[in-house]
């Protein structure tokens, strides 16, 4: 059994945090907003680290669109 969330591939707001490099006052409103992939689990924000990296690339092409 993995030992922590990230090597399961789950992440929390914490952890989606760190790697966007934002607050977790950023990834909540995201989350809430259906704005970034995101699930709940008994109440708690949750993230597949996959989502996020998919999430990533579409933002990253919208961006050079808007060019």
């Amino acid at each position: 059994m993995p030992q922590n969330s990230s090597e399961s591939g789950i992440l929390t707001i914490k952890e989606v945090a760190e790697y966007l490099k934002v607050t977790e006052r950023t990834i909540y409103r995201l989350a809430a907003a259906k704005k970034i992939p995101a699930f709940k689990v008994g109440g708690t924000w949750r993230f597949r680290a996959t989502d996020i990296d998919g999430w990533i690339a579409d933002q990253s092409k919208k961006a050079e669109g808007t060019d």
